[in-house]
């Protein structure tokens, strides 16, 4: 692939809606989207409400939503609030974070919402299904306290 120039999204552009780039975006101004990118610059100033999935991410504004990324560098002016799945981290004295942090190998392929990745294979037990009653463990292990006693007046 030829080297091309980056996008670079101004200071001044709000934009409503996802961006979608397989190259490298420098983004100043404010998304409410999601973005994916190959390499991701978020500016200073700029602001980011939705999922960030790039292979590596340098941040140095706001992000509010989670953030996937095999390099993510957090800069002291970084301002996160949201989860970080990640293959390798880095955070400058000052970045605030608000989340959960998790190394994951392939963190690109993995949803977000936690959890086991979207290739995990599912219980075979039926039972698994079904959820427990109200008050009930959904564990299959017996309790090995007695029963309550009803009560009766006598």
């Amino acid at each position: 692939m030829k080297s091309k120039a980056p996008s670079i999204l101004s200071g001044d552009l709000v934009l409503t809606g996802s961006i979608v780039s397989e190259g490298e975006v420098q983004l100043d101004g404010t998304v409410d989207g999601d973005i994916r990118a190959g390499s991701l610059i978020i500016g200073e100033e700029a602001n980011v409400n939705g999922e960030v999935m790039a292979e590596t991410v340098v941040i140095r504004g706001r992000v509010t939503g989670s953030v996937h990324a095999r390099q993510v560098q957090l800069a002291s002016t970084a301002r996160i609030e949201g989860d970080i799945v990640h293959a390798a981290l880095s955070v400058e004295s000052g970045a605030f974070f608000d989340g959960h942090c998790r190394h994951a190998s392939d963190p690109l392929s993995e949803k977000s919402g936690g959890g086991a990745p979207a290739s995990a294979p599912k219980a075979a037990n039926k039972s698994a299904d079904i959820p427990p009653a109200p008050g009930k463990s959904s564990s299959s292990v017996t309790s090995l306290e007695p029963p309550l006693a009803s009560k009766s007046s006598a």
